[in-house]
Order: structure tokens, then C-alpha cells, then sequence
């Protein structure tokens, strides 16, 4: 192929559309669009990760508006294009490192199996509160992690946090922290 073919080809190519929903491609060998995650893999992500096995997902469609802000539906769409929002936002992918977002650990975190990080009272404070804490004591992964906090007997997600260098460094955005008392 000359260079002018494929210049051609590759101008021909479908490009991200940053203001409109397209629905995930469901192989990395359906993918049309360069960079764009597919439905495997964002399931083999949050399996790998977390250990959520796929089977949570069934029943929900995936789709991208932005450059890798993966959005989560309950169902099918035909043509979301015309709306601004479908579902929740769920996972950030065109960056280094996947990020899920924190209403998605706060929906699907119950299923993980690895990569959480149970916070006590004080910890779990610190947390919600957006605030950075060393903990040494994690011997896990590094990377992002669910934090969760134990109320009424039971595990319950209350964000996502980053931990690197004994730090579990708090991403719960500004408008979701809260100042809460420490209750044990």
C-alpha cells in the first residue's frame, strides 16, 4: 500500500466523536475507532482487578462519549446520540491507569473479591473527607482500590482510592466528601 493509501484509509477510519455516545465495540477485533475499549476488555478489567466476575454486567450496555469516559446502561439503546447522559459513568479508560468512578464502586464494589481495602471508623472518616492517609499496613496491590467501611455488620463500598507508596491517596470528588463524626 502507497502512503497515500494509506493516508486515505486511515482518514477513512471511524474517529471518536467526543460529543456523542457510540456503544462499545464487543471484541477488540469489532473496534473500529483507535483507542477505544471494548466490552471484553472492560469486563476482563474489572474481573482481573476486583474480581467481579462479568456476569454482574449482563443485561448492561456500555457506551463512550469523550475520549475513554465509559458510560454503563441498564439495557439497550438504539440511538442515544441526541441525549447527554445514559446511565452512569463508570470507567475512565484512555489514560495509564483504568479509573473507575466512584458511583460505579459504589453500585458494583459489593461483587469485589480483590483489591479492597477495608477502612476502620477513623480511616473510613479520613477518607470520605478526601483527605490522604499513610497505610503501611496494605500488603495488596498498588493502584486503585475500593475502599470500603463496615456499617450495620456489612462491608459497604464508600469510594475509590489510589494506593501508592504506603498512601491510600482519597479520589472521592469534592462533591461527594463529607465531614462525618467517627463512630465506633
Amino acid at each position: 500500500m502507497s502512503d497515500d493509501a494509506a493516508a486515505d484509509a486511515a482518514d477513512a477510519a471511524p474517529a471518536n466523536d467526543g460529543q456523542r455516545f457510540d456503544r462499545l465495540p464487543e471484541t477488540p477485533g469489532d473496534r473500529e475507532v483507535e483507542g477505544r475499549a471494548s466490552r471484553a476488555e472492560v469486563l476482563d478489567w474489572w474481573e482481573e482487578r476486583f474480581g467481579v466476575d462479568g456476569a454482574v454486567f449482563a443485561g448492561y450496555s456500555f457506551w463512550e462519549k469523550g475520549a475513554g469516559k465509559v458510560w454503563i446502561f441498564n439495557g439497550e439503546a438504539t440511538d442515544p446520540s441526541g441525549v447527554e447522559a445514559i446511565g452512569m459513568t463508570f470507567l475512565r479508560t484512555r489514560q495509564e491507569h483504568w479509573k473507575p468512578t466512584s458511583r460505579a464502586v459504589s453500585r458494583f464494589g459489593r461483587h469485589a473479591t480483590r483489591n479492597v481495602i477495608e477502612l476502620d471508623p477513623e480511616q473510613a472518616v479520613t477518607f470520605v473527607a478526601g483527605e490522604d492517609q499513610d497505610l503501611p499496613e496494605w500488603d495488596g496491590d498498588w493502584g486503585y482500590l475500593i475502599a470500603t467501611h463496615e456499617v450495620v455488620g456489612e462491608s459497604v463500598p464508600i469510594g475509590v482510592g489510589l494506593y501508592l507508596y504506603d498512601e491510600l491517596r482519597s479520589v472521592v470528588p469534592k462533591g461527594s466528601r463529607a465531614d462525618l463524626p467517627v463512630v465506633e
